[in-house]
């Protein structure tokens, strides 16, 4: 294969397709998203990173939620006036939604390739940054959406 082309289990790759989830979320980051994950290791790498920042734990006033309900009250002034407990129970719902859906997803093979070039896929390198794992867009397509992406999340969060 080319310099142009990854192999779907490259690790160092995350791959998502623009698309819908099947379900509605309020809470969960990932499911507010419009991209789909092509490949295992970015279902893994998504997984994983859902359950760290769930076990991140936050004091608010006499609660403490996991960093999914923080991150979500932080990034959206209209869900930080709701009743944190209803938050938390929503959370723990739309977690059991998502990786329900990341569970059924139709992913490409292993043995498949992608072109990095491609304007089908969304494509992020994965580096480290010093001790944190960051995604670089990959492809001119991708650092479009990208900057999509920044402006509906600022536009949802009111700023």
């Amino acid at each position: 294969m080319s310099y142009e082309t990854i192999s779907a289990s490259n690790i160092n790759y995350a791959i998502y397709k623009v698309a819908d989830w099947k379900n509605e979320y309020k809470i969960n980051i990932l499911g507010t998203s419009h991209e789909l994950p092509v490949t295992k290791a970015t279902k893994d790498h998504m997984l994983k990173n859902m359950e760290q920042i769930r076990l991140s734990e936050f004091e608010l006033g006499s609660k403490t939620v996991n960093g999914m309900v923080a991150l979500a009250m932080q990034l959206n002034p209209k869900i930080a006036k709701e009743n944190i407990d209803d938050l938390v129970k929503l959370e723990e719902k739309e977690f059991e939604m998502i990786s329900d859906e990341l569970d059924k997803i139709e992913l490409k093979a292993n043995s498949e390739f992608i072109n990095l070039n491609s304007d089908e896929f969304l494509i992020y390198k994965l580096e480290y940054d010093g001790h944190m794992l960051v995604s670089k867009p990959a492809n001119d397509y991708t650092q479009k959406h990208h900057i999509e992406e920044i402006k509906r999340l600022k536009e949802l969060s009111g700023n």
